[in-house]
């Protein structure tokens, strides 16, 4: 049995991320897996971060975290990236020190050392776009800055990348297919 902690980004119920949390939940929870949601919209989570110390919001995702196994992060990508107030939760609950340190090699250069090392990574993400554009002419940005420049920098290297492509053109057929894979994917978590 699995502890997931779910970062949901998506400000519609009836949307198709929707339709994969749920679908995600209701798998996960049937394979015997505890799942703790958080839906930033509905929470109002404040997205703005301005160097101040973390707030209690924060230090309890970041004690949410401590305690599961799997991280799962659903959400749209819009111009290259997630929606602000996910981005936005990364910059104030996966930030330094606490989710990874610089290790200086000489002078200003360093590496990260990341602290969550122990957890898996699920990533969701709805796309507008065909896949030929996103991995031709955009050369894959979303997916190699999330992880890359996010779950590698906390030292989550275990991440299963899940892409649904033009979604708000493809057909119902098509939807079912991708919530199919949903499925498979919790039931591999």
């Amino acid at each position: 049995m699995k502890k997931i902690f779910l970062i949901y980004g998506h400000y519609d119920d009836k949307s198709f991320n929707a339709a994969i949390r749920d679908t995600f939940i209701e798998t996960a929870k049937n394979k015997g897996h505890t799942v703790d949601i958080v839906d930033l919209y509905k929470e109002k989570f404040d997205p703005v971060f301005a160097g101040e110390e973390p707030d209690l919001t924060v230090l309890d995702h970041r004690k949410r975290i401590d305690s599961c196994d799997t991280i799962v992060l659903i959400a749209p990508i819009w111009n290259f990236r997630m929606p602000a107030i996910v981005e936005g939760w990364i910059d104030k609950v996966l930030a330094p020190p606490w989710a990874f340190k610089f290790k200086q090699l000489w002078g200003n250069y360093g590496y990260p050392i990341g602290n969550l090392r122990d957890k898996k990574a699920i990533i969701f993400c709805t796309y507008g776009s065909p896949r030929l554009a996103i991995t031709t002419f955009f050369l894959n940005l979303p997916i190699r800055r999330l992880k890359r420049g996010v779950f590698h920098m906390c030292g989550i290297y275990n991440i299963n990348y899940r892409r649904y492509f033009a979604v708000p053109f493809v057909t119902d057929e098509k939807r079912k297919h991708f919530l199919k894979d949903v499925q498979r994917t919790a039931n591999n978590v």
